[in-house]
């Protein structure tokens, strides 16, 4: 694969984040009852983060957790055996969910995460938070909240770079040189 151009830098991404993190705070109408879950991989770093600025401007900690939707997918990627590595130390019951993805694509991986966690009980509401929203929806999903909406063709891939993972922050379209 080849890079055809970065999309998002350090600086960019880090904006993004803090504007996601306000929206979410004046669309919930601050903290209660609040919670945010990151799907694996680099959407648990950006859950992270958004948990992060969250308390720092509220001066509250929200319960944050990490989803694995491997046993939700509808493609057959993981057939056979795998270690959940999920880790929500909170009930969901009646709660506001955000779950957080570093790229939007089909929407499949949000229709299992939802599955995922309307198996651990009934939120009040469950929001989309993403730093890239690509298009090509299969599913009638929408993300509640935007990075950066950055239409691309089915060919091109965004690889999200985070810090956490990769040592580096920033987000570059690929393409296929075959």
């Amino acid at each position: 694969m080849e890079q055809k151009a970065v999309i998002m830098d350090e600086s960019n991404m880090k904006r993004a984040v803090a504007r996601i993190t306000y929206e979410i705070l004046e669309r919930n109408k601050g903290t209660d009852d609040l919670c945010v879950i990151g799907i694996f991989s680099r959407g648990v770093a950006f859950a992270q983060r958004i948990a992060d600025k969250i308390s720092e401007l509220e001066h509250t900690e929200i319960p944050y957790g990490a989803l694995d939707i491997t046993a939700y997918r509808d493609d057959d990627k993981q057939k056979g055996s795998y270690a959940d590595r999920t880790d929500i130390g909170f009930s969901v019951r009646d709660k506001k969910i955000v779950i957080v993805d570093d790229v939007f694509y089909t929407g499949r991986s949000t229709r299992a995460a939802i599955d995922a966690i309307m198996e651990r009980g009934r939120p009040r509401s469950i929001q989309l938070a993403v730093l890239i929203d690509r298009g090509h929806r299969e599913l009638p999903i929408r993300p509640d909240y935007v990075g950066k909406n950055l239409p691309t063709s089915r060919e091109e891939n965004v690889k999200v770079f985070v810090k956490e993972l990769d040592g580096k922050d920033f987000v570059a379209i690929y393409t296929d040189n075959a």
